[in-house]
């Protein structure tokens, strides 16, 4: 997969870091030097004291996104412009992360290269989560993980789990994360989960810290789609680490691969192998 064309970017900063003000016009110059209009959404841009556009409005007009700052901000561009199904390429502006791989001072040879042709765009699977509330129905996209939690450190939570209709298992415990590929080496590997190849259309399903030594981590194939509900009074369910929802027994999750796939933008001799025993400190 390449981009048709590439006249326009979207930029967007870790939000609080009014310091990446250089980076920015720095950025602006490499682009502009190339005949590539540049757009900041208007959060960035007034962190900054530039003018920007709204998030989606930006995104109508750019043929991609890039980020500067660490995972988190590639995380949020990522879900925010999910419907738009854009390209997201990330830029570390501090310690190299699994997401936002290229290093700023990287960045005017790779769009040289981009230009020519030579990068790669990754897709990586999404999760789809269905909750339905006494309120209404909320629907969200997450790229990382999906956790159903205790609403007090003080309490433990049941999660009742069924796959496709099917009962399948009551945790208890203080939750649950439910992991993309891509997510694996985030909440879910510190709950013990297993690390997923980014590329593949599985998702993880992790108890965390269970009451039960016999409570496990499942693998699912991506087709499968779980129902979660909990007996209790309260809990929360908690998207990507960044957005929260209250739901209470009267509630469902049902969560599923989405259709569609987040594009990632990498240098064509990208290795996630690299990346990964860098990130873990393995083989050292």
């Amino acid at each position: 997969m390449k981009l048709t064309t590439i006249k326009r970017v979207g930029i967007v900063l870790r939000p609080s870091t009014p310091e990446l003000k250089e980076m920015f016009f720095e950025a602006k110059r490499i682009f502009e030097s190339r005949g590539i209009e540049v757009i900041i959404d208007n959060i960035s841009g007034g962190m900054i004291d530039v003018m920007g556009q709204p998030f989606d409005m930006m995104c109508e007009n750019s043929d991609f996104l890039m980020t500067i700052g660490g995972d988190g901000t590639l995380i949020s561009a990522v879900r925010r412009s999910y419907h738009y199904q854009l390209p997201v390429l990330g830029i570390h502006a501090g310690k190299l992360g699994f997401l936002a791989d290229l290093d700023f001072a990287e960045l005017e040879n790779f769009i040289e290269k981009m230009l020519l042709g030579e990068y790669r765009i990754d897709q990586r699977a999404i999760l789809q989560a269905t909750i339905v509330t006494q309120k209404g129905v909320n629907e969200v996209f997450a790229f990382n993980d999906i956790v159903l939690t205790r609403p007090s450190i003080a309490k433990m939570i049941h999660v009742e789990t069924y796959v496709d209709g099917q009962s399948f298992n009551t945790y208890y415990g203080d939750g649950v994360v439910v992991s993309t590929p891509t997510g694996s080496t985030a909440y879910n590997l510190s709950a013990g989960g297993p690390v997923l190849f980014p590329l593949s259309q599985v998702f993880a399903l992790t108890p965390i810290c269970p009451h039960s030594l016999t409570q496990r981590p499942m693998v699912f194939p991506g087709h499968f789609e779980i129902e979660m509900k909990t007996p209790d009074a309260s809990a929360l369910v908690i998207i990507d680490g960044q957005d929260l929802v209250k739901i209470s027994h009267k509630d469902t999750v049902n969560i599923k691969l989405a259709s569609g796939t987040a594009h990632l933008i990498h240098r064509k001799e990208f290795n996630y192998f690299e990346v990964l025993k860098e990130k873990m400190g393995w083989g050292k």
